[in-house]
């Protein structure tokens, strides 16, 4: 959704300036996969809070690894990203959004 912001073929494949903010809240909080986190510029990010919940990975069939909680994941470059909702992981390895999944797996026939 929202393909005046969202063009993965562009690069860079974000344009904030093509929506409103709040359009581009509603949409990221939409994001199924977790790939798509903000925050807003006068709070900075959010610190991690534990709150005694646990952190839970589901394996879906023929599908991604779906993490649900907070989460650190940090990139082969060391860049950390910080996901507090539900994040989806390619577990079949044709994402071209890896570490997260994209759907590839339903294009390729993906059965696990």
């Amino acid at each position: 959704g929202l393909n005046s912001v969202f063009d993965p073929k562009k690069r860079p494949w974000i344009d904030a300036e093509g929506a409103s903010t709040d359009a581009i809240k509603k949409q990221i909080d939409q994001c199924p996969s977790g790939a798509l986190t903000y925050y807003m510029n006068a709070e900075g990010p959010k610190e991690s809070s534990s709150d005694g919940s646990k952190t839970r990975v589901q394996v879906t069939p023929n599908g991604p690894l779906l993490v649900h909680g907070e989460i650190v994941l940090e990139g082969k470059d060391g860049n950390k990203q910080e996901h507090s909702k539900t994040t989806a992981l390619c577990r079949c390895g044709y994402s071209g959004n890896k570490p997260f999944c994209d759907g590839s797996h339903n294009k390729q026939g993906f059965k696990d």
